[in-house]
């Protein structure tokens, strides 16, 4: 087994507690995908049964594939593109095309951040309290349409990226995801609380928490596992490249366990501060992206207290979709360090520069490109679809294919095991479901989300 990979994890920044490295993988892996996806895509899918079908998945494939991205990463001690090129160099490629991915997922991810950096602002001033449904309505398509103003705030979002990155793992990104990761649980809790104590919040928890079976087909398994794929950063490189750095002293199967619970949580609380609230006031929680930002500043201008609950809302908003950019921007100026001379400051400016021109198209769909359509899908929608539910699974695919097919098996347990030094009782069952099980889910999914197939 090549060692060099060790040897270059010595001599890189490191994440300095286990602490900090779960904060930090649960960061990336806590985002949008949890708070402005989850609980539309639930709503969507027909409440609790989607629910369930999303758990079993979590269970099936999630812990599974971030053991296998986690151990893939450490061993290499390395950048995602030689991580994935450790064992045979013809496998970079694989590095290379999550490199693209997430880079275009942060393009226009900003856009997102941006606009909860503007709704925060909004909720703290009290512009929001006391407006009719169709002002909320009409002031959000007149924002996302005013592509100078989303401008501004996406590219305040990208510097604050930028900024984190700049630090480095134990000084920028550690630090960062040690504080903002449990005020997220914190506000995330006091929300819960406040939604499913309204007047009328019971027809939301039992809308969200009883399996409606009957709305369940093939779409609604390839939806939680197109949800899967986006909320735990998985296919992404992100979470390849935080366990380069992380210390061979640390349990794999452990951290990838707690982040799975803890970004499974989020997702679950997430429902619960948004759809019981939306029920008492008799919206619907259908609405698709536009539940967060227009059916939810509905729900707050005619809640006591609205203005103080939106602003935590927004502000949990934003510290969700910056712990998960920062780990997606680490992704290729960790590789840009790597191989060429070039600092860190200058690769975050670089790429910076990289994600603000990739991010013109999906900015556009909201203004004078709204009508140019690829497969029937807008600019922004066609991003979305190409990153979430083609390249991250495949991805995906290809680290359980080297885990199962490329590394020696002895290679894969010493590095999941700690060379014997951890308890992992599960490892003869999660190498065999990685190497024969998840490959062919992950393929019938991938057909069944592409058209190909139809069930």
């Amino acid at each position: 087994m090549d060692n060099t990979g060790v040897e270059q994890n010595q001599s890189r920044d490191q994440f300095k507690s286990k602490f900090g490295f779960i904060m930090s993988a649960a960061g990336s892996a806590i985002g949008l995908g949890n708070i402005w996806k989850f609980p539309y895509i639930t709503g969507k899918n027909g409440g609790g049964a989607f629910v369930l079908i999303y758990l079993l998945n979590v269970v099936m494939i999630g812990v599974s594939l971030l053991i296998v991205e986690y151990a893939i990463g450490r061993n290499s001690g390395a950048n995602a593109i030689e991580a994935y090129g450790k064992y045979n160099k013809k496998y970079k490629f694989v590095g290379f095309y999550s490199m693209i991915a997430v880079t275009l997922l942060l393009s226009y991810y900003n856009i997102i951040g941006g606009w909860t950096i503007y709704y925060f602002i909004q909720s703290i001033t009290g512009n929001l309290v006391g407006l009719s449904p169709d002002a909320i309505s009409t002031g959000f398509g007149n924002f996302t349409s005013n592509i100078g103003f989303v401008s501004i705030f996406a590219l305040i979002f990208l510097a604050i990226t930028a900024f984190v990155i700049i630090k480095g793992i134990s000084g920028g990104i550690e630090k960062a995801c040690s504080f903002l990761m449990p005020a997220l649980f914190v506000m995330l809790i006091i929300l819960s609380i406040r939604s499913i104590t309204l007047p009328g919040a019971k027809e939301g928890l039992k809308w969200y928490l009883k399996p409606d079976f009957s709305k369940v087909n093939s779409s609604t398994f390839v939806a939680a596992l197109g949800q899967i794929f986006f909320s735990l950063s998985i296919g992404s490189g992100s979470m390849v490249t935080y366990a380069s750095y992380l210390s061979k002293k640390e349990s794999i199967p452990h951290s990838s366990t707690v982040i799975a619970i803890a970004d499974t949580l989020v997702g679950l609380l997430a429902g619960l501060a948004i759809l019981p609230a939306v029920f008492a006031f008799g919206l619907s929680p259908t609405e698709g992206p536009g539940l967060t930002f227009i059916t939810l500043p509905n729900v707050f201008s005619q809640m006591p207290f609205g203005a103080f609950f939106s602003s935590i809302f927004f502000l949990l908003f934003f510290f969700a979709a910056i712990t998960s950019s920062i780990s997606m921007l680490e992704v290729p100026v960790s590789y840009i360090t790597e191989k060429t001379s070039i600092s860190r400051k200058k690769a975050v400016v670089i790429m910076s520069l990289v994600v603000i021109a990739l991010g013109i198209p999906p900015l556009l769909s909201f203004g004078s490109w709204s009508g140019v359509k690829v497969f029937g899908k807008n600019l922004f929608d066609m991003y979305d679809y190409f990153v979430s539910n083609i390249s991250f699974p495949l991805v995906g695919l290809a680290g359980a294919l080297i885990i199962g097919y490329v590394w020696k098996e002895k290679d894969v347990k010493g590095e999941v095991t700690n060379n014997g030094e951890i308890k992992f009782g599960l490892y003869n069952v999660w190498y065999k479901w990685v190497k024969y099980v998840v490959p062919f889910l992950l393929i019938i999914i991938f057909l069944t989300a592409t058209g190909i197939l139809r069930i």
